[in-house]
């Protein structure tokens, strides 16, 4: 019996697979570093400075960490990086840190206090909290009072998390434009006068799409949870809506690697491969919609 699956498509399926697992190996082939500085006793260090020097080409990034003693540190590549951190009153620690291709380290720098210094008040210090202080804090979140003070390791976990998903929303925004060049090129891809040309524009763009979206997607995925919160309001539509655009960006690049390889052998899309205008319709309105829920303000 013939088969109605021919094995030219399966190929395409397994290119396109391939294709998508090299695109997010290269974004996430860079590497992070979450740092939280505290004194001997375990109390946040705030406005510590921080030195990361790549030993492999050296140069140096200047750092300081925040109210609750925590910084964040990304290499766009894989490197060894000497990480010095400094305080008044404090004596320096000096650390060797093998960055490798999408690592994400956590690491608790504890320094010890020179004798006899004197800390000064906390509102002279550098980075302290005032009421003019942006970014969501921990009572904004509904913790009570008593649970709060004092808290900085769960503020030092809210910071991490707000950083980066700030990282997710402006990708996600980024991620918008290839989305909407890909519908816009779809047309020539896939009409009557569609040549090898347009097609092939249509599937970089595609590409190009996928590698931002699961990159947007990895900093959504990766940012610690603060216990005992919950999702409201607009986040929560938000997170629906992935359950739609998140299937579809994965269904999107395959079908229409089955349709490329239809049309490159002159034949009509049909079968399986047909789905994929309609599914890249649905995933886009989606992924359109989730942008908006998080984006204006109603």
């Amino acid at each position: 019996m013939k088969s109605t699956f021919p094995f030219s498509q399966w190929s395409a399926v397994a290119v396109a697979a391939a294709l998508l697992t090299s695109h997010l190996a290269q974004a996430q082939a860079g590497a992070a570093l979450s740092g939280t500085v505290t004194s001997a006793a375990g109390a946040a260090i705030a406005g510590a400075r921080v030195t990361a020097k790549n030993l492999n080409t050296g140069q140096s990034t200047e750092l300081q960490a925040d109210p609750a003693g925590h910084f964040d540190f990304a290499s766009p590549a894989p490197a060894e990086f000497e990480i010095t951190v400094t305080a008044d009153g404090f004596d320096s620690r000096t650390t060797k840190v093998a960055f490798t291709p999408g690592a994400v380290e956590t690491m608790t720098f504890t320094l010890t206090a020179l004798p006899g210094w004197t800390p000064p008040p906390q509102s002279s210090l550098p980075n302290a909290p005032s009421s003019s202080q942006s970014g969501p804090t921990l009572s904004d979140l509904g913790f009570p009072s008593e649970q709060t003070q004092g808290n900085a390791k769960q503020q030092a976990l809210l910071d991490k998390r707000t950083h980066m998903l700030k990282i997710h929303q402006k990708l996600g925004l980024i991620t918008a434009a290839p989305l909407l060049a890909t519908l816009i090129a779809s047309p020539g891809a896939g009409g009557k006068s569609t040549s090898s040309t347009d097609r092939t524009v249509h599937m970089v763009l595609g590409a190009v799409t996928s590698d931002l979206y699961f990159t947007s997607a990895y900093f959504a995925i990766r940012a610690p949870r603060v216990p005992g919160t919950t999702a409201r309001g607009p986040i929560r539509i938000h997170k629906a809506l992935a359950w739609v655009h998140g299937p579809g960006m994965i269904l999107t690049p395959i079908l229409g690697a089955l349709a490329y390889n239809q049309k490159s052998n002159g034949e009509k899309v049909h079968g399986i491969a047909s789905a994929h205008g309609p599914v890249a319709i649905v995933t886009a309105a989606a992924f359109g919609a989730a942008l908006l829920s998080v984006s204006v303000k109603f």
